[in-house]
């Protein structure tokens, strides 16, 4: 029988997708071939500790009563100290250490700063651990918004006008940063530049909304986006890089329908909230489903993508607008990217596979 290959599952983290994080664990403990891989789950708790967790799908249940997290019971999970080996320890809290194997990829499965904006990427690059998705700079940019839209629009992809202020900008005079933000036409969205799964993020009708939605984002973030209000049909499309070095391949393509609600937001994401219904495939014409395609893989080329991504887009008379890229995108069983994946073909078990033997 084949020795099987040791993964180690890295979820939790710093940031306040923290939940969602395990969640996703959850759902890749349940559905990961436990035929071809073992599995070590790593857990970071949310002042940051690496602990030795548990390897049960059920503890990491999303359920809006009580949110799953990463307990820390006092062990410390240590990495390896150099390249020459890729052995993982544990530290127990009675000082005792012992040897958790040898690990052969890394599966973080992080959402936000502290995880998915290339800091874990840039741990595992300097132990020389191979591991899932995209690399340090992929993932720096995919994470911080104003980089994403400024590289994306020299490569000739559209995205929404925005401005991206910092908190001196409300230091200023008030007026002319309302006049700055009028300058973009009202509605407009405002949202954390480094934050995800719609944490954050406001729509804002008027002026007289603009001050509570930037305390908001400024709650989570020092830099902070306001964009253009975008009318068109909202679309999802996944990505996962190639074995042969060619184009990165594109799953069937989701499609939001909000209705409702004033945008599809956390809630409507994680906690089944009403009055968003996701669509996959959602019906383009052959030109669309073409052009939708050639701009996600344009826009995962241009942020230097690899593994795996989701490109939101939406669909104005003007074409495909670019919104966000996604370097780790929602990944529990209902989530879109692997809605979209299986629509394709390729089921949720399947893709996990899929994605280790991409980092191989």
């Amino acid at each position: 029988m084949a020795e099987k290959t040791r993964i180690a599952l890295v979820f939790g983290g710093r940031s306040s997708e923290h939940s969602i994080s395990c969640a996703t664990a959850g759902g890749v403990l349940g559905a990961i071939d436990r035929d071809r891989y073992e599995v070590v789950p790593v857990g970071i708790t949310r002042d940051g500790a690496f602990v030795l967790e548990r390897d049960d799908p059920d503890a990491f249940a999303l359920d809006p009563a009580a949110l799953p997290e990463v307990r820390d019971d006092g062990s410390r999970v240590l990495w390896p100290d150099s390249t020459q080996h890729h052995e993982l320890k544990v530290s127990r809290p009675d000082g005792t250490v012992e040897s958790l194997g040898r690990i052969d990829i890394a599966f973080p499965i992080l959402h936000g700063p502290w995880g998915e904006d290339g800091t874990v990427q840039g741990l595992f690059e300097l132990i020389g651990l191979p591991y899932v998705g995209n690399g340090v700079l992929a993932s720096a940019m995919g994470m911080d918004k104003h980089f994403t839209k400024t590289v994306l629009q020299a490569a000739g992809v559209l995205v929404a006008p925005w401005i991206t202020l910092h908190p001196g900008d409300r230091a200023g005079d008030p007026a002319y940063l309302r006049r700055r933000v009028a300058a973009l036409g009202y509605p407009v969205f405002v949202k954390p530049a480094r934050a995800g799964s719609s944490v954050g993020v406001s729509r804002v009708e008027d002026a007289e909304g603009l001050d509570r939605a930037l305390d908001k984002a400024f709650a989570e973030d020092s830099k902070v986006l306001v964009e253009r209000g975008v009318v068109g049909r909202e679309l999802e499309i996944g990505m996962l890089g190639s074995r042969t070095g060619g184009p990165a391949r594109t799953s069937a393509v989701g499609e939001i329908v909000v209705s409702g609600r004033d945008f599809y937001d956390f809630e409507a994401k994680y906690l089944d909230a009403p009055g968003v219904d996701l669509v996959c495939p959602a019906p383009l014409g052959d030109g669309e489903q073409l052009d939708l395609e050639r701009t996600a893989q344009r826009a995962f080329e241009a942020i230097d993508g690899r593994g795996l991504a989701r490109v939101d887009v939406f669909l104005t008379e003007e074409g495909f607008v670019v919104n966000e890229i996604n370097t780790m995108p929602g990944f529990t069983p209902i989530s879109m990217f692997p809605r979209c994946w299986q629509e394709s073909g390729l089921s949720y078990p399947a893709l996990i596979a899929e994605l280790i033997e991409l980092a191989r």
